[in-house]
């Protein structure tokens, strides 16, 4: 007979859990976490954003989520305890854990330090961890990982406003390396002024780009060429602008979530240009395959990066001043903050302050 989460492994915590799809609220729940094995690292959580994709897997809207969910992969806080053969960190540092608590660690992908791409790559949250049991996430008081799956921040990296990067800022990041788009010389596009895009814009100056903003909305060009330091903003739904725009881009970050039309952005791109997507839409694209031919074009997709690369990405955002913009919030705002960002009215993360207000939520 199953185990109650509560008494599943001998370490008390407390978060707040979705228990089914239907309501899309979250409540307070008692778990537990496994004790600290020899490569673990327990921490107190401090920080924890609010990506689209929890409310995504909160709602079921990808098919594979896995109830009770204590949602939430950019997480942040002070480590408390360490395994025996822990050498990355020590008691009282400040790491973060993203994306992934797990792969197996030994194939092609994990032996290149893209553990993200391992088929048998483990979710923070909502997966089955090696021991059986279900993940959960940072929306909880104590986290504990794998010394392989956690990233130390820089002392000058505020842990709020840097814990989005862990996955908002190393799914910009990634393709702009890996695709040879964030370099000095290159024209590159960020679809969406959300989440991720203001993230993308940040990382693609720093690297050296030219950066226009593409989006729907033209209120946000001043926000996005005053406060973000994009070079230039294109309006989507203005045929002049894109027909003016046409063949300008090596390369474009598609950060959008929702069904939208692509072929006008592959239109955008130069011969051998790349479109990037980033976004996880629920239902599929429409990519006709003419507009490909004509120029030698990729569409390809990116995910988050592996250990090593979201290191090197904190790595840089400290030495760069780069953090994400966010709206901080109490945990039993939380649910009025999943309303908000179904909405799209966050400028651009929210973070939860989990040190200061989870406790006061507890029963």
């Amino acid at each position: 007979m199953a185990k109650a989460p509560e008494q599943e492994h001998p370490v008390k915590a407390f978060g707040w859990a979705a228990r089914d799809s239907t309501s899309g609220h979250l409540s307070p729940f008692n778990f537990s976490r496994r004790a600290t094995g020899d490569e673990d690292v327990r921490f107190k959580v401090l920080f924890c954003g609010i990506c689209h994709s929890d409310l995504h897997s909160i709602k079921n809207d990808w098919g594979f989520s896995i109830y009770p969910i204590v949602p939430g992969h950019e997480i942040v806080g002070e480590v408390t305890e360490v395994g025996s053969k822990v050498k990355k960190v020590k008691v009282g540092e400040k790491v973060g854990v993203g994306v992934m608590v797990g792969a197996c660690d030994s194939c092609e992908s994990c032996n290149n330090h893209l553990e993200n791409y391992c088929p048998k790559m483990i979710l923070t949250y909502g997966a089955i961890y090696h021991d059986g049991t279900i993940t959960y996430g940072g929306y909880s008081d104590t986290m504990v990982a794998s010394e392989r799956y956690i990233v130390r921040f820089p002392e000058n990296m505020p842990l709020d406003a840097g814990a989005p990067l862990l996955c908002a800022g190393i799914t910009v990041y990634s393709p702009l390396k890996y695709f040879g788009l964030g370099e000095p010389g290159k024209h590159v596009g960020i679809v969406g002024l959300g989440g991720l895009g203001h993230v993308g814009v940040k990382f693609a100056k720093a690297l050296g780009a030219k950066v226009t903003v593409i989006s729907t909305s033209p209120s946000k060009k001043d926000e996005a060429l005053n406060h973000l330091g994009a070079d230039e903003f294109l309006v989507s739904r203005d045929q002049d602008q894109l027909q003016a725009a046409m063949g300008t881009f090596d390369g474009i970050i598609d950060t959008v979530s929702a069904v939208h039309p692509i072929v006008p952005l592959i239109g955008l791109l130069k011969s051998h240009g790349k479109l990037i997507l980033v976004g996880a839409p629920e239902k599929p694209l429409e990519l006709p395959v003419f507009p490909l031919i004509t120029g030698r074009k990729i569409v390809a997709g990116s995910g988050i990066g592996g250990t090593k690369e979201t290191q090197e990405m904190i790595d840089f955002a400290a030495k760069h001043n780069i953090t994400a913009e966010i709206e901080l919030i109490s945990m039993d705002y939380l649910n009025t903050a999943l309303d908000r960002l179904a909405k799209n009215d966050v400028r651009y993360r929210f973070v939860i302050d989990i040190g200061n207000t989870l406790a006061a939520t507890k029963p």
